[in-house]
């Protein structure tokens, strides 16, 4: 699939496994990196791999995820990582600006989804 070789979808993925090694390495980064950059990356990743299994699915590599559907998932993203989750396990944190993080990744993926196809 072309979307999983695109050099956006890549460096996100390399963004993201540098963080979680040097997180599991306990190689010193800012606490911005740690705690936000984390939950930008989130969307982008979930949303393309969501596009890969609809485009695989419906054998059409013209789809796009419309923006309701990317609404939809942000907002369940948010209510459970960031409300629900804390209510119940002590390791996870609510966060606004996780809440925001999530929105920018998605609002990032929408505008360049359609890249993602070349």
């Amino acid at each position: 699939m072309k979307i999983l070789k695109h050099p956006l979808f890549i460096i996100v993925c390399i963004m993201a496994i540098g963080i979680y090694v040097s997180k599991i390495s306990h190689v010193a980064l800012p606490n911005w990196v740690y705690f936000y950059l984390g939950d930008l990356l989130c969307m982008p990743f979930v949303l393309s791999l969501c596009l890969v299994a609809v485009r695989i699915i419906k054998n059409d590599d013209s789809l796009y995820i419309p923006l309701g559907p990317i609404i939809a998932l942000t907002a369940f993203y948010a209510l459970y990582f960031e409300w629900l989750l804390p209510q119940y396990n002590a390791r996870y944190t609510g966060d606004i600006i996780d809440v925001v993080m999530y929105i920018l990744g998605s609002a990032l993926f929408y505008v360049f989804q359609k890249r993602l196809s070349w």
